[in-house]
């Protein structure tokens, strides 16, 4: 919402800046991708890495629990500006650039529960397996 102030600074041709990162400065520190990192899972409450279902998309994937790491919606703006590993986005909306390649499903709970969004998630995953299988 545009204050007077803010229209006045506008006519006097002031431009007012906003931080991106603004969390930064609250002493939040960046988040840092861990060498090795090839997907980011970004969900509010992450599965661990050894249930059924991670472990299946993990070995079809060719990608080992050490080469994941999971954020919170909140840790996501903290990442750098955009990084070379795909992203899996769990119940979470976001324009992250993850290499172009980003994953959408429901939450956990949802995703284990419902064939159509299995389904959704071995769609998506086949329709960039190009780009997947491409990492050692």
């Amino acid at each position: 919402m545009s204050t007077r102030r803010d229209w006045l600074l506008q006519q006097i041709g002031i431009t007012q800046y906003q931080l991106r990162r603004p969390r930064v400065l609250q002493g939040e520190i960046a988040v840092t991708l861990l060498p090795g990192t090839r997907l980011v899972m970004v969900a509010e409450h992450a599965p661990t890495l050894q249930e059924p279902l991670i472990r299946d998309v993990l070995h079809v994937l060719n990608i080992q629990p050490a080469q994941v790491m999971t954020l919170t919606p909140e840790q996501l703006p903290m990442l750098p500006e955009q990084v070379d590993c795909a992203g899996w986005l769990m119940g979470v909306k976001s324009e992250y650039p993850f290499n172009g390649i980003t994953f959408n499903t429901a939450v956990f709970n949802e995703l284990i529960s419902s064939g159509a969004a299995k389904r959704a998630l071995w769609q998506q995953m086949c329709n960039h397996d190009s780009h997947l299988f491409s990492h050692p």
